[in-house]
């Protein structure tokens, strides 16, 4: 055929309607049970899988240094946890895995004999969880994280923001956060540990002096 022929063929021919594939959402007991053999790490978000991407070595390092300062506090080694995850609302199941926990001694009791570090809904919330911004990620954390973790009832929230380089500390009060900013040398204020007296911007740095000018 000519290749105007062929052109009013094809045109002609009935359309076929196109497949949609179906995602197969998962519940919290599936995904508590879910193991693709690799070592990606993943949250569940309204019953869907999301592969956690690497973090950068300042944000895992940020998470560690906080670790270390609240062991220094006397926080009970136990209580502190990188990579545990909470089940929060969604419009389906969903689990989040802040970068750093700090868990009630209630919260680690019903954690005991668990195969997996992840706090349901029958169980207490958190104490604490921290949030490191990750490029892009802005949203994800000022916004969503912060309606499901108020949902929890969870008494307090950091997001350490080293892009817009500063501290957001989230006080629950009657069902709500309310939140305080701290950049530069301003000491945090921790509604639940007073004692914490880090400025702002040795967080951001990850307990690393800043680097003086040259002369």
């Amino acid at each position: 055929m000519r290749e105007s022929t062929v052109e009013s063929y094809w045109l002609n021919q009935p359309k076929v309607p196109k497949m949609s594939v179906a995602i197969k959402l998962m519940t919290l007991e599936e995904y508590l049970n879910y193991d693709d053999g690799t070592d990606t790490r993943y949250e569940l978000v309204n019953g869907e899988l999301i592969a956690i991407p690497p973090e950068s070595d300042l944000n895992t390092q940020i998470a560690s240094f906080l670790f270390a300062y609240f062991l220094q506090l006397g926080l009970p080694y136990y209580c502190l946890s990188i990579g545990a995850q909470i089940a929060v609302s969604g419009t389906r199941a969903t689990a989040r895995e802040p970068d750093l926990m700090i868990l009630s001694e209630e919260a680690v009791a019903a954690l005991e004999g668990a195969t997996q570090c992840l706090i349901t809904y029958d169980m207490p919330p958190p104490t604490l969880v921290v949030e490191v911004v990750s490029p892009n990620q802005e949203n994800r954390d000022y916004r969503h994280k912060r309606t499901e973790y108020a949902g929890r009832h969870i008494p307090e929230y950091w997001i350490v923001d080293p892009i817009a380089q500063k501290v957001t500390i989230f006080e629950w009060v009657d069902g709500m956060y309310e939140e305080r900013v701290f950049q530069g040398d301003e000491p945090l204020r921790s509604p639940q540990f007073t004692s914490v007296s880090l400025p702002a911007s040795t967080v951001l740095a990850a307990g690393r002096a800043a680097k003086q000018p040259e002369a």
